[in-house]
């Protein structure tokens, strides 16, 4: 997960613009560098598994044929009114 992030050009583009305001880079040792990646490799995962977790427990929500029903009627009631408001806008 961290590989994938850190080659991702979102997440370096993020990192090149979001560093420079909380932090001198021009000063900083390797040990710094190395405590901001072993942070930003503990922050990922956490935020993975937070999400991992997640995923697994609302798999088993929507397991049930009426939960699907339910997700399947909000999703349309939401899409409808989207719509709704699209062509009442103009």
């Amino acid at each position: 997960g961290f590989l994938i992030s850190a080659s991702n050009p979102k997440v370096i583009l993020f990192y090149i613009a979001f560093l420079p305001t909380f932090m001198d880079l021009t000063v900083l040792s390797t040990a710094d560098i190395m405590l901001a990646s072993v942070l930003t490799l503990i922050g990922l995962m956490i935020g993975l598994m937070a999400i991992a977790v997640f995923a697994s427990k609302a798999r088993g929500w929507f397991r049930s044929e009426r939960a699907m029903k339910r997700l399947n009627r909000s999703a349309g009631s939401i899409m409808a009114s989207a719509g709704a408001y699209l062509a009442l806008r103009n």
